[in-house]
């Protein structure tokens, strides 16, 4: 009987144990999750234009975003290919501003949450509003 209880409570600790969160249990967190809150992103930028989705090749794009708790803005700039894409180095996966300017078109800009791993952007651009 005296056997069953000790293991009883065994059983107990060893449940209470398995339940904490890996910093409590004494137990090492994954490395890359702790060293890289949000991972790494690669952007793949599509740009297309008007009524009929043409790619537009040779547009300015603009990717900002903060590193750290910086309030500075980190910008890269990148050129669309014949293709109409432009593709980014990796950056870190968080919140992002791509700015697209290409001659004829209505600039655009938005902001997007970027996540770990290869992520598409698709852009479509308008025709400016005419001046009189």
């Amino acid at each position: 009987m005296k056997r069953m209880r000790h293991a009883h409570k065994f059983v107990v600790a060893l449940a209470i144990v398995l339940t904490l969160p890996p910093a409590l249990s004494g137990q090492k967190q994954d490395k890359e999750k702790s060293d890289k809150p949000g991972g790494m992103s690669k952007l793949r930028i599509e740009v297309t234009a008007g009524e009929k989705n043409v790619p537009v090749d040779n547009a300015s794009v603009y990717v900002r975003f903060n590193i750290g708790n910086s309030k500075k803005l980190t910008e890269m700039n990148l050129k669309t290919n014949r293709d109409g894409v432009a593709h980014s180095p990796e950056i870190p996966a968080r919140k992002v501003l791509v700015q697209v300017l290409a001659e004829g078109w209505k600039t655009y800009g938005r902001w997007f949450d970027t996540e770990p791993g290869e992520q598409t952007i698709k852009v479509h651009l308008e025709k400016p509003p005419k001046w009189y």
